[in-house]
């Protein structure tokens, strides 16, 4: 078996809950997994770091985002191919095979396949921060919900948030994220609140008396089609990991900030040794006191630009821990042919430009990538929701009004996929959300339009700060679209 095996065993705040030991098979070889995590998780954990080769150039693939947005994990499994083993759970007995090109399909196959439809009031697209928020307010209003998420944890990336959140009472300050997760899951519970998990969209298909939605739900069997029909639409489907252009940046142990994160937060499993982080914003800084956490050695803290980008307190941490943080710096190239074995940066000047000569060579086995989040908006524009870009939110924005309605009546957003800013933030605007539809549909208005109000209010408090006051000109430039559009 390629690579260490890295399950971590012993860490200062989590303890990892995996469950009963599962046996499975990848390529022809017995492979160890728990059923509370994922096959590409416990591919990883048993040193495999190759999950596939790229189609066009042949160039290895390994683990990068983790909660399935991109294609690097896709492997073929129980004969179907191009299932996305980061967010497939375990199962005794599995077969999972490296594919070959595109992935051919199975000459019979033993698949159980059904279909079913849903109707429902309100339909959220999402189960992190924003889409539970949405489901619980409008649940305690009075309104009937249904979440469904991808991913076979539901609480988005809540679950893998170590670190005490700022800001208010509200805002859950001083509270952990997984705890945070932990409480919206129980007052979604108590509030009658109901959830799928391993459940996508994969198309809206218009708006008559309701809007329409296909879905597909994988089951331990097999699949199950979902027809849903919604008068309301939350997305709160997130963002994905930006990426950067160098050298060798396709060779597994290239990670996604968030990717890394789960692999160590939610099952934990190291991820490497020795850590570079591009990015000093707070998720790089996060990142690195929590690599620590799990026993990696951070090399050293890249960032282009020439200040620290994230909050003072978590580059303290890390810079009494030892971390160099380097500005005006940025990744040359990764070394290594099956896998990362080192990496070169280098400086740069006023204009972005490398400075030739100050080329310096880490000896790592993981660079973490901490450069930032675009939206994934996909859902809405594919249904027709009028667009904007906006480089403060993250890039391309489904033009919104304060209440979170987009262009198409009933539907709305909330969290990252209306702009990029926090979790905290993105739980008020699922407020925001749930509160208004459920006013709409004249469940207790009042209270839905003092919920609202309330959270408008701490969105516009917590945007004064130094931090997100890009996002506050950047939603007032929405807002003001929105108000030539509608």
């Amino acid at each position: 078996m390629e690579g260490k095996r890295s399950r971590i065993e012993d860490h200062p705040i989590l303890d990892f809950k995996r469950g009963k030991e599962l046996t499975f098979t990848f390529n022809g070889e017995d492979i160890k997994g728990y059923e509370n995590e994922s096959v590409a998780a416990a591919l990883f954990a048993s040193g495999v770091r190759v999950f596939r080769r790229s189609l066009r150039f042949d160039h290895p693939r390994g683990w990068f985002c983790g909660i399935g947005k991109c294609s690097s994990c896709l492997m073929r499994v129980n004969e179907v191919p191009n299932v996305r083993t980061c967010i497939t759970p375990v199962r005794d007995g599995m077969i999972v095979e490296r594919q070959e090109g595109s992935g051919k399909l199975p000459n019979k196959s033993e698949t159980e396949k059904t279909r079913e439809q849903k109707d429902v009031e309100t339909l959220i697209v999402g189960g992190g921060p924003a889409g539970l928020a949405a489901g619980i307010t409008a649940e305690k209003l009075g309104s009937e919900t249904l979440i469904i998420d991808e991913n076979f944890h539901p609480g988005g990336q809540l679950i893998k948030q170590t670190h005490k959140f700022f800001g208010s009472r509200e805002q859950y300050a001083s509270v952990r994220g997984i705890s945070i997760a932990d409480k919206l899951l129980e007052d979604l519970s108590n509030y009658g609140g109901t959830y799928l998990t391993r459940t996508s969209v994969v198309g809206y298909y218009g708006k008559g008396k309701k809007h329409t939605l296909l879905g597909v739900q994988r089951t331990d069997n097999g699949y199950k089609e979902l027809e849903f029909s919604a008068e309301n639409i939350v997305v709160a489907s997130g963002a994905q990991e930006n990426y950067l252009d160098f050298p060798g940046n396709y060779l597994p142990g290239v990670y996604g900030a968030g990717g890394v994160q789960t692999l160590m937060n939610v099952y934990g499993v190291r991820p490497g040794q020795n850590a570079l982080i591009i990015g000093a914003g707070n998720v790089g800084l996060i990142v690195a006191y929590q690599l620590m956490q799990a026993g990696v050695n951070v090399k050293a803290i890249a960032e282009a630009l020439p200040h620290i980008g994230g909050y003072l307190v978590h580059a303290s941490k890390v810079s009494r821990l030892g971390v160099p943080i380097l500005l005006r710096h940025s990744i040359k190239k990764a070394k290594g042919k099956r896998q990362v074995t080192g990496a070169t940066i280098v400086e740069l000047d006023e204009n972005w430009q490398e400075i030739e000569g100050t080329e310096k060579d880490l000896d790592v086995d993981l660079i973490c990538i901490a450069v930032g989040l675009s939206p994934s908006t996909e859902l809405l524009l594919q249904a027709g929701c009028k667009r904007m870009f906006v480089g403060e939110l993250g890039g391309w924005i489904p033009i919104h009004d304060r209440s979170m309605e987009t262009s198409l009546s009933g539907m709305y957003l909330a969290g990252d996929v209306s702009g990029i800013e926090e979790a905290s933030t993105a739980m008020m605007e699922g407020k925001i959300a749930g509160a208004t539809i459920a006013g709409k549909r004249g469940h207790k208005p009042k209270n839905a339009e003092k919920i609202k109000r309330e959270a408008q209010d701490h969105l516009k408090k917590a945007r004064k700060s130094p931090f997100l006051k890009p996002v506050a000109k950047g939603k007032k430039k929405v807002w003001k679209r929105w108000n030539e559009v509608s």
